[in-house]
Parts: structure tokens; C-alpha cells; sequence
């Protein structure tokens, strides 16, 4: 009896941890517990001088990709300054669970750890699992597998020691030409950027990640990368309130724990000159937080930033950013000098005691919230195998599979025919690719060729007149190699033209493992017997489509984006 009461103990034991990783356990929103006193936060502010309360709002840039000098000068910071957390970007994952350990020691109030993680730790560090882009995402009609997708991210977040992702990106994409968001959004459609949005968020919530909606008011309808200049929003109010916003303020309705200011200059909500809207108080607590209600944390964008620096240097631009009323301040460019004049801002009285103490309540609830209450040092061991789990590879593929998207065919128009002599070619890449490989394995008759980004005119007349000639059929892979994949491919104009040409051959099927908006870039491709819009270049993409082709798999992908009047948003074949 004994033993059979232990066994059940452990049974059920097993089953509630199932229950909480799947998000079907109740937990407590991050914005439910601001609504009332905490013992721990109370007991670690009164704690705080003033200077180490400002210092909690600072978080700070962290790699392990540069060196044993640049991890001993991060750890300086958060010994004389005990800031209130780190932005990790580059590097490894063991290196970076033992330098979160580091840290963690030497830091007096635990610190919050976040992450740029748009599709994963995969966006920063090496060894683990990147999953689809967001403009990939877009496609999916099933937004359960994006729900999930965000509990296995907030899974390898948690298992290295992180607490906070700075995303989803919400931002509409609706400029084909913006070099900054693009593919990190989920299309230029709001209701569908929206939707997926908050089932990415509420599954990295409900696993117990703090989640971040960026780059309010909407960063989508730009043509200058903020990292480098200061973009112009130059639309009306009314555009703004029902375009823009609408995401945040769907993600608001859903409780997203964080928001994320953009550098944006915005006249329609402040006609300050050249003032970044991450530094005007108009729009962070008059717009975000009075009228929209908002009530979690408002982090800005990186003060390093060009948008930033060119107007606002030596700390001025952070003083600014805290009177305007963001919570948290992302790496300052020198966080010493801006707590010092935050400082002094405060002595002046330009901001009142009690919305500067509920800040700081704000971001050590944050860290309550996280569990950092009671820290616990990350375990190295099988940390690799645990980041590289069988669930989350097998979700990779699924989440790729309901993304593949045909624009253009017919089952037979796809398939083709097994037995005919079959050219499968790759353009784009200097070696044969998973695509290749896969559909090989269906036409015995076939021989693969490679076109790289820049070969000569002769040799593609050459190649053109062999293909139409010697081979019944062929197969097209356009594939973007760049690891920033834009509207516009990185292709010489004679190999363009090649792909045009090619699309005419009476039996052609091309696939496009590259950002959707190219298409717009290759007319005459609209020729091609079959189309597949496959997002971007991964095995994983690559083998969905040779699915489809084969009829393994039913392509249920909608087009993200409008990419020209022939494939508008919404454009989807269920083959």
C-alpha cells in the first residue's frame, strides 16, 4: 500500500509539471500582481538607496562571444553600479548559463536577464534551435501551433537562466522596402499580425516568461533602420490609432506583460524636433499608459542606438527616456553617467517620489514574478541535449509545414512526373542543397545543377538551352543564403533573368525559400507552371516543400504579405 501511494505521489507529480509546461495550470499574470502589495519587493526596496533604486531600471549588454576581458568589464558594472539586469546577445549556451551564474553571485538583487529571441535563442546563440521567422509564422493558419511554439521558447529561455524575451515583434509590415522590420514581422494584414502575436506571447507567458510587444507605436511603415538613423512616422492621429496601434493594443487586452518603445519621430502624436518617441512623455505615458491603459513594464529600445545618439548623447537621452516613463532603460552607453544625471533629475523634482518608486516596484516585481526570489544557479548538465529536444525540433517542422504556401498549380501541375527526365536545380547557393537531395529521392530520371548568385551570361544561355532541350521538367529553388533575408535578392541581373527564362519551360515548378516580397523583384516568374512560397531558407522549409510536391503533405499557407497585384495577402492554394 505504501509503495502504491508513492507511485501515485510521483504519477501525479508528473502529470502537474505536464499541466504547467502546457500552460493548462492557472498562474498568475505578471499584471495581476501589480495590483497589490508584496512582501519580497517592499522588503528588497526598502532596502535601496536611491541611487541603486535608479540603477534597478538599467540593463546592460552581455556577450560570451568576446573574451574574458569584456565578461570581466560587464561584471565591474554590476558590482559598483547593481543594475537591474542584462541584455544578452552573442555566444554560447553553456558559456552563457556559467557567466549567468557569475553574475547572479556578485549581483545584490537578483538580476532580470533578457534576450532579443524574435525566433528563439537561435536568433543569439550557437548549438540550439532557431524556429521560423515571423513573417514565416505569418503564413500558418493554425495559431495553436504559435501558442505552442512560444512554450518551447519560454522553455530555453528558463532552462538557461533567462526571464525575459524582448518579443514578439508587432509591428505591421505594410512597406515592402523597410531594411529594419520585414520578415521579423508577422505581414502587413493587422488583424493576423495581432492574432499571432498574442498566441506567441500567451504561450511564453503561461510557461512563465515575461514577454515584451515591440516596437510601439509600429516600426512597420518605415524605410530608415533606426540602428542608424532617426526614421520619420509621418501619418495622421487617425492612421496611427487604427493601423499601427491596433496590435498593442489587442496585445494589451491579453495581458502582455512588456512593451517595447521604437526611436521613431512621430509629429502626429509629438511635434518636438528630431525627439525620438522613445524620449517624449507624450507618447510613452500619455498615450501608451493613460490612454491605453497600459500597465506592465515599458522598455526602451537600445540607447545605443543611432536614432538615439545623434541628437541626444552624453546621457541626456536616458534622462529623457526616464522622465518620459519607461520602466526599464536598455543598454545605456554609459549607464554610470545616466544614473548619476536621473539622479539629479530627481533632486529637482522633475518627476514625483511616488511614480518613481512605483517603477522601481515595478521592475523587482518583475523579478518576484520570475521566480528570482528564490534563485537558483543554472545546471550545465545535459544543457545542450535539453535545448535540442526531439518536441521542439519536431515542432520546427511542423510549424514549417503549415507555413508552405502555393501560389500558383494544379496537383499535376506540381508533381509532375515521376519517371521523366527531370532537371532539379538551386540557384543562389555554392553547394547542393536539402531541397535537391529530397526531391531526388522521387525522380530516378533526374540531375541536379547549381546556379550561384553571380554566374556568367554565357554559361546560363548555355545551361538554358541544355535544360529546354535534354529535360521533360524542372524543378526551381531560389534560395536566399543571407541570414537577414530582404525584399530584394542579392542576385546578378543576368541570373534574374535566367530564372525568368527558366519559368517559361512548358513544365516548371519553382519554389522560394527567400523573403516573399522578392517575387515582386522576378517578373515573368509568374509563368512557372507551379509556385510555392516557401519564406525562407531552412532544411527544415526545404523539405516541407518537397512534401507538397510529392503530395505527402497539403499545403494550407496564405500569403503574410501583398507581394504585387498577380499574389495579393491571402493568396493560398490548399493543394
Amino acid at each position: 500500500m505504501r509503495l502504491f501511494k508513492r507511485y501515485f505521489k510521483y504519477l501525479l507529480l508528473i502529470f502537474l509539471n505536464t499541466l504547467a509546461f502546457h500552460g493548462f495550470a492557472q498562474r498568475e499574470e505578471y499584471i495581476q500582481i501589480l495590483e497589490r502589495q508584496n512582501h519580497w519587493v517592499d522588503s528588497v526596496f526598502n532596502k535601496l538607496s536611491r541611487r541603486q533604486k535608479i540603477a534597478q531600471l538599467f540593463f546592460v549588454r552581455a556577450h560570451t562571444d568576446k573574451g574574458e576581458r569584456y565578461e570581466d568589464s560587464v561584471a565591474n558594472v554590476i558590482k559598483d553600479q547593481q543594475i537591474g539586469g542584462l541584455v544578452f546577445f552573442q555566444g554560447g549556451p553553456v558559456r552563457q548559463a556559467n557567466l549567468i551564474n557569475k553574475y547572479q553571485k556578485i549581483a545584490n538583487v537578483p538580476l532580470l536577464i533578457a534576450m532579443d529571441g524574435e525566433w528563439g535563442i537561435g536568433m543569439r546563440l550557437d548549438s540550439t534551435i532557431s524556429y521560423p521567422y515571423q513573417m514565416t509564422l505569418g503564413a500558418i493558419q493554425d495559431n495553436n501551433l504559435i501558442y505552442k511554439m512560444g512554450q518551447q521558447v519560454a522553455y530555453d529561455f528558463k532552462r538557461l537562466g533567462m526571464q525575459m524575451n524582448f518579443g514578439p515583434d508587432m509591428d505591421v509590415n505594410n512597406n515592402p522596402n523597410n531594411p529594419v522590420i520585414n520578415y521579423r514581422s508577422f505581414g502587413d494584414n493587422k488583424y493576423n499580425v495581432a492574432q499571432k502575436g498574442i498566441a506567441y506571447l500567451k504561450g511564453m507567458q503561461d510557461a512563465g516568461l515575461l514577454t515584451t510587444a515591440k516596437h510601439f507605436p509600429g516600426h512597420g511603415d518605415t524605410n530608415v533602420d533606426s540602428h542608424l538613423e532617426l526614421p520619420l512616422l509621418p501619418f495622421t492621429r487617425k492612421r496611427l490609432d487604427s493601423l499601427e496601434e491596433y496590435p498593442f493594443r489587442e496585445a494589451i487586452k491579453a495581458g502582455i506583460s512588456g512593451i517595447m518603445i521604437a526611436h521613431m519621430d512621430i509629429p502626429a502624436l509629438d511635434n518636438t524636433k528630431n525627439l525620438p518617441s522613445t524620449l517624449s512623455r507624450k507618447i510613452v505615458t500619455g498615450i501608451l499608459k493613460d490612454s491605453l491603459g497600459f500597465k506592465g513594464l515599458v522598455v526602451s529600445d537600445a540607447m545605443e542606438m543611432k536614432a538615439v545618439t545623434k541628437y541626444f548623447p552624453n546621457g541626456e537621452a536616458e534622462v529623457k527616456a526616464f522622465l518620459a516613463g519607461n520602466d526599464i532603460i536598455e543598454l545605456s552607453e554609459n549607464s554610470e553617467t545616466a544614473i548619476l544625471k536621473i539622479r539629479k533629475a530627481i533632486r529637482k523634482g522633475q518627476i514625483s517620489q511616488e511614480e518613481f518608486d512605483a517603477r522601481v516596484k515595478k521592475v523587482l516585481a518583475a523579478k518576484y514574478w520570475s521566480g528570482l526570489a528564490n534563485f537558483h544557479p543554472v545546471s550545465t548538465v545535459h544543457l545542450e541535449a535539453d535545448l535540442n529536444r526531439p518536441a521542439a525540433i519536431e515542432l520546427v517542422q511542423q510549424l514549417s509545414d503549415a507555413a508552405v504556401t502555393v501560389l500558383k498549380g494544379t496537383p499535376a501541375s506540381l508533381q509532375l512526373d515521376p519517371l521523366a527526365r527531370t532537371a532539379i536545380i538551386s540557384i543562389g547557393v555554392d553547394q547542393k542543397t536539402t531541397f535537391q537531395d529530397e526531391l531526388a529521392k522521387w525522380y530516378p530520371n533526374c540531375k541536379l545543377f547549381r546556379v550561384d548568385k553571380n554566374t556568367p551570361a554565357i554559361q546560363l544561355n548555355q545551361l538554358l538551352e541544355v535544360l529546354r532541350h535534354q529535360y521533360d521538367q524542372v524543378f526551381i529553388g531560389i534560395h536566399d543564403t543571407r541570414l537577414r533575408p530582404q525584399s530584394k535578392l542579392d542576385y546578378s541581373n543576368e541570373v534574374k533573368k535566367f530564372i525568368t527564362d527558366l519559368a517559361e519551360h512548358q513544365n516548371s515548378v519553382t519554389c522560394i525559400f527567400a523573403n516573399p516580397y522578392t517575387i515582386a523583384t522576378l517578373p515573368g516568374i509568374e509563368k512557372s507552371g507551379a509556385i510555392i512560397a516557401c519564406y525562407q531558407m531552412s532544411d527544415d522549409l526545404q523539405r516541407s516543400a518537397v512534401k507538397v510536391i510529392t503530395r505527402r503533405l497539403k499545403a494550407t499557407g496564405k500569403l503574410p504579405v501583398s507581394v504585387n497585384v498577380l499574389f495579393p495577402n491571402g493568396t493560398g492554394i490548399g493543394l
